[in-house]
């Protein structure tokens, strides 16, 4: 080796540590610089921005401030998804107290509200329900009876959301969700998933999906029982004008029947043009043929003991849940404990029967822990966040300060009002929960009726309606997260379904509101 050579090769060893490090440098940067850390960084970035240049006024400026601060935090991570969704569900729990908004136990305890209960106990019931295979069952039957021969794939999805719509009339939206959501993903189930899965078979899913999601908070609204917000506008009614006739449960039905019959088929034509193209039948009929499923059905064989009493406990919470409290004329069972029972204390108590009632197999039950780990606390963390939002706007003074906004509606003619109001509401309601929103509305709604003379229920229908049109985001109610957990929807298809929902919805409130809802309300109440 050469004096030449032997001087080259440190030189040559150098320059390839060299070039090393500066790959490795520019990967680092790279690695930190991708777009899901600019998500990350975009939520505290927005929060301290608001915190340090809004101004607001109210009785505590500084924790409002700080509320709206720490809410654009939240819901940028949500929407961006920069941080996996129950992660920043729980992040209240360290955001609310170093913000000085709430003590650590008071944002602690809004993860366990007697709604989360109730889903809980009901998704213990659903998996029951899955474990024996009874959604199956009435898939196939429901599948059976609405797909038609040859197959009509939007037939079909009418039968789905018509079944989950009238369950929901009778039971709260959340628990007509949880418990059709099996049922119609053991109709998709027959689809081929994955790879083989095809653009028209995807779609299908989506509008299925879709269809259980919204048609729960559809026929929420037409029954008193169907939502808890329809039992915050009476139970308001009542209590600010208690000269007045209650609503009645007929009279709300004769409007809100109405309502949710035209919303329910708006939603199906939606789906229909979104999601159902022309000759989609003829791809998914390989999969759904009327001879394989009356096969497959009659391969379930009768049904089982254990089938038999999942079935009877599932119906017993119905009918539970349906006479704990009916109107004010007839009280419910739940008046035979003072009404400190809620839906919640119902679901759990019937989810534990399973867990006591044997299966007739020695020694086993119904149910035991080892099934019930699918368990998703993902929407359990989902809601205690909603619920620690909702608490957090309101304590913090920051839900006074978004009243003030709607001042401005006492100078507009009424049939501008009613569709503002929808709209502010709807609004709302995607960033609180439903009865927050109605909660916070109602009793501004009702001094702005009395400012331009007009009958309070104008104003307060629109408003409590407008809550329940949370149809843009995973988060704006309960069931949302119910039909967006399955893995079948993202965010763009909701808002894609969504909004043109919305804005019919809008629309056939402000020409009912003025039409039927003069007839049905205002021309049999005096206050």
């Amino acid at each position: 080796m050469d004096e030449n050579t032997s001087l080259l090769l440190p030189l040559h060893g150098g320059t390839q540590d060299s070039v090393h490090r500066s790959v490795s440098f520019r990967t680092q940067i790279t690695s930190i610089f991708t777009l899901k850390n600019m998500f990350i960084l975009l939520g505290p970035l927005l929060c301290a921005v608001i915190c340090v240049c809004v101004k607001l006024e109210g009785p505590s400026p500084t924790i409002s401030r700080n509320m709206l601060g720490v809410l654009a935090w939240v819901f940028a991570w949500w929407l961006t998804e920069a941080v996996p969704m129950p992660i920043t569900s729980m992040s209240p729990l360290f955001l609310f107290p170093i913000f000085g908004i709430a003590a650590a136990d008071d944002v602690a305890s809004s993860y366990m509200d007697d709604v989360i209960s109730l889903v809980l106990g009901s998704f213990i019931l659903a998996l029951a329900v899955e474990h024996y295979n009874i959604h199956k069952r009435l898939a196939l039957n429901i599948t059976l009876l609405f797909c038609g021969d040859p197959l009509q794939p939007k037939l079909l999805l009418l039968g789905i959301c018509a079944t989950t719509a009238f369950v929901s009339m009778w039971m709260h939206n959340v628990a007509a969700a949880v418990m059709m959501m099996p049922v119609a993903t053991g109709i998709l189930q027959r689809l081929p998933t994955g790879r083989g899965e095809s653009s028209v078979v995807s779609k299908f899913c989506k509008a299925v999906v879709l269809g259980v999601t919204y048609s729960a908070a559809i026929g929420g609204m037409s029954t008193l029982t169907g939502t808890g917000v329809n039992l915050i506008l009476v139970g308001m009614w009542k209590s600010y004008f208690p000269a007045a006739d209650p609503i009645s449960f007929n009279t709300w039905f004769f409007f809100g029947f109405p309502m949710a019959f035209l919303l329910f088929f708006a939603l199906w034509g939606i789906l229909c043009f979104l999601y159902c193209p022309r000759g989609c039948g003829d791809t998914l009929s390989a999969y759904l043929d009327k001879t394989h499923l009356k096969r497959e059905l009659d391969l379930l064989g009768p049904m089982a003991f254990a089938e038999k009493m999942v079935l009877a406990v599932f119906s017993m919470l119905i009918v539970l849940w349906m006479t704990r409290s009916i109107t004010d004329d007839i009280p419910g069972w739940g008046a035979l404990f003072n009404d400190r029972v809620g839906d919640g204390t119902v679901s759990v108590m019937m989810a534990t029967l399973l867990f006591i009632i044997p299966n007739k197999k020695q020694g086993e039950k119904l149910m035991d822990w080892n099934k019930c780990k699918k368990l998703p606390w993902n929407i359990v963390l989902l809601l205690g966040a909603g619920f620690a939002i909702a608490d957090g706007v309101r304590t913090s003074g920051l839900a006074d300060v978004l009243s003030k906004t709607l001042g401005f509606l006492g100078k507009a003619p009424y049939l501008a009002i009613a569709p503002s109001v929808c709209i502010i509401s709807g609004m709302i309601t995607e960033f609180t929960s439903n009865n927050a929103t109605t909660t916070l509305l109602i009793p501004l709604l009702i001094q702005i009726a009395e400012t331009i003379k007009v009958h309070p229920l104008l104003l307060m229908i629109p408003g409590a309606v407008g809550a329940q049109f949370a149809f843009l985001l995973p988060t704006g109610t309960p069931s949302n997260i119910v039909g967006f957990t399955t893995g079948h929807i993202e965010i763009t298809d909701m808002l894609k379904t969504g909004v043109p929902l919305k804005i019919v919805g809008t629309i056939v409130l402000s020409v009912l509101m003025p039409t039927l809802g003069v007839l049905v309300f205002v021309n049999t109440m005096e206050y």
